[in-house]
């Protein structure tokens, strides 16, 4: 749902206006997927190897990323003014490969153009230097399950608040607070958040009853609705940034716990085969792909046939990427080991970086990532 969403937002589809919340669902995702990993290391282990996981976040997002970067090097004669960059090549590959597009945007107002989709990318490698560390301290020190929760939600809350104060419009553009490592923090806390509530006995058996039939329907139909509701100079708006965009963090929580807490009709849907697959394989490859991709069709192929024409390019691009970059590349990545989380029984979710992960969950036999866009732990 999530890449769906942020996929058509970028095409300029009619009714997706408010796609862009897709990249805070899968904030959230990839909040609770890397979270539930750790803990998971940290109970089967006693320790959390950083080396480790950062290793593996590399090996599993770097080449993709590069491929990227390569082929838009070469093409930047035809898709350099594509999506409005106001850099040259040389900077929007730097910013691309060292992860800190956002940076760029947020304290240089430097907006990229084909590239442009990094800058999410640099918010979760940002996020995920910082807090592997901060997790591990604070179980080395012994903090309880409250103390840490009480922790995430009140950063939760206090960048949700400081992003609405100091919200600036910028002439129509999205406001620079969007980009900020740390003001748009949120939905990877809450996605943390998230992760460690699912360690408490009392919270899986809560959602094992009807509580996790609600939740699903109640965060899937609240992201549904706030999509829709959406119209153009959402830029300029306050109240986006302080209250819709925390809400649907909340709402992307929700749903990702009812999934893994209970199956329903929505979890079997996302673990049917050919769903879990995408997800799974090609989802984050669709997400590096895709505006370069559109920069190439789009201009070529006018009106609604030329936008669904790069989508479907998009994705055989994207299904290319993963046959000739990706699968290689896993074989590498084989030699770590992947640890089980250890909630319950299975639950498919997938995630941005587009993968498949076994997470447990009490109620339900899918699996780990949720089929709500393209972001894979590690």
């Amino acid at each position: 749902m999530a890449i769906a969403f942020v996929v058509l937002y970028h095409v300029h589809l009619p009714f997706f206006t408010g796609g862009f919340i897709g990249v805070n669902v899968f904030y959230v995702l990839s909040g609770y997927l890397i979270t539930s990993l750790l803990l998971a290391e940290r109970k089967k282990t006693g320790r959390i190897r950083l080396g480790r996981f950062w290793g593996r976040r590399l090996l599993r997002l770097y080449p993709g990323l590069l491929a990227v970067v390569v082929v838009v090097g070469c093409l930047w004669f035809a898709v350099g003014g594509y999506y409005g960059s106001n850099v040259d090549v040389w900077t929007e590959v730097l910013l691309a490969l060292t992860y800190t597009a956002n940076v760029g945007r947020w304290l240089f107002h430097k907006s990229m153009g084909v590239l442009s989709q990094t800058w999410s990318l640099a918010m979760e490698e940002q996020f995920y230097l910082a807090w592997p560390p901060l997790l591990a301290l604070a179980l080395a020190r012994r903090a309880s399950r409250l103390i840490i929760m009480i922790a995430l939600g009140a950063l939760v809350v206090g960048f949700s608040v400081l992003g609405a104060v100091l919200y600036e419009p910028r002439n129509g553009a999205t406001p620079d607070i969007y980009f900020s490592p740390i003001l748009n923090a949120g939905p990877l806390l809450t996605g943390c958040l998230l992760a460690v509530a699912f360690t408490s006995p009392g919270f899986v058996s809560a959602l094992r009853g009807r509580l996790g039939r609600a939740a699903t329907w109640v965060g899937a139909l609240a992201l549904v609705s706030i999509e829709l509701a959406i119209v153009s100079g959402w830029q300029q708006q306050r109240v986006v940034f302080g209250v819709v965009l925390p809400v649907v963090g909340i709402a992307s929580g929700l749903l990702i716990a009812g999934l893994v807490g209970r199956e329903s009709v929505i979890s079997r849907a996302l673990s049917v085969a050919p769903v879990a697959w995408f997800g799974r394989n090609v989802s984050y490859a669709l997400y590096l792909w895709h505006i370069v991709v559109f920069a190439i069709i789009v201009p070529l192929v006018p009106g609604i046939m030329g936008k669904f024409a790069a989508v479907l390019a998009s994705v055989v691009v994207a299904i290319a990427s993963h046959y000739i970059i990706e699968l290689p590349v896993a074989r590498l990545r084989r030699k770590f080991v992947t640890l089980p989380v250890t909630h319950g029984p299975r639950v498919t979710i997938e995630g941005q970086e587009g993968s498949r992960r076994h997470v447990s969950a009490p109620a339900a036999d899918h699996r780990e990532p949720v089929g709500v866009g393209g972001h894979r732990a590690p």
